[in-house]
């Protein structure tokens, strides 16, 4: 089902955005479960975006040991976390606000005001909380233009390698955002992308294809934690291009 696409990344195509959402609640809870029984705790970072969403509401409270779950976000909109752009709103509503997992376990991103100094604040969180453990797992979608957590074409925080997480200035949103920083994603156990429908196809194409670095999300995944692309069949139907 997952075919190695290059030395950093893999792909598990799906015939549907059904069989995908089936695949990825799975694979979800069964890095979770393996994180738990040989280390004792799952460290996630979630994604906005319609997939996560629907992957959020097939979650119950008898799938796994929430108490041992900690849930961090890797981007964030310039939002209150009332805010229906909110990733954190979003994740809670779905399905994380449901479960038994111990409010001090889940680590939002303070990104609507004082952005800067909160993005200092919440690396220092992750630098507590994890001690030095990679994440288990970081969920990322991808935009048309290859963007990926909120690193935007063209944006500074495409070149920081000094810092984990950081205010990112998007000129094509008129807006600065929260987000992890490519050194912290690259250095999670999992990287997985969520991708599904027609609309993303060409995004998909291009993106691994890109043999420049021109697109964001191309620069997710190395030999030694390839990153898992998920997609069903539209969204992977130009793939063959790249004589997959």
């Amino acid at each position: 089902m997952i075919k190695t696409f290059d030395a950093r990344r893999g792909i598990a195509l799906f015939n549907s955005e059904e069989e995908a959402i089936v695949f990825s609640v799975e694979h979800w809870i069964k890095l979770a479960k393996k994180a738990i029984d040989t280390k004792g705790a799952f460290f996630v970072a979630l994604s906005g975006g319609s997939t996560p969403k629907q992957i959020f509401s097939k979650f119950t409270p008898d799938m796994l040991d929430w108490s041992r779950v900690f849930l961090f976000w890797s981007d964030e909109r310039n939002a209150p976390p009332t805010d229906k752009e909110s990733n954190y709103k979003m994740a809670l509503d779905a399905g994380f606000g449901k479960l038994p997992i111990p409010k001090e376990q889940i680590f939002r991103m303070h990104a609507e005001d004082h952005i800067e100094e909160n993005a200092k604040a919440y690396e220092k969180t992750i630098s507590k909380i994890l001690q030095g453990r990679p994440f288990d797992l970081i969920m990322l979608g991808m935009g048309d233009d290859g963007h990926t957590a909120s690193l935007f074409p063209d944006t500074e925080a495409l070149l920081i390698e000094d810092r984990l997480v950081v205010a990112n200035y998007v000129p094509s949103k008129e807006t600065t955002r929260m987000t992890f920083t490519f050194p912290l994603i690259n250095k999670a156990l999992h990287t997985v992308f969520y991708v599904l429908g027609k609309s993303k196809a060409e995004a998909v194409l291009e993106v691994f294809s890109d043999k420049r670095g021109k697109y964001p999300a191309s620069h997710v995944g190395t030999p030694s934690h390839p990153s898992l692309w998920i997609l069903d069949k539209e969204a992977s139907s130009m793939l063959n291009m790249c004589n997959l």
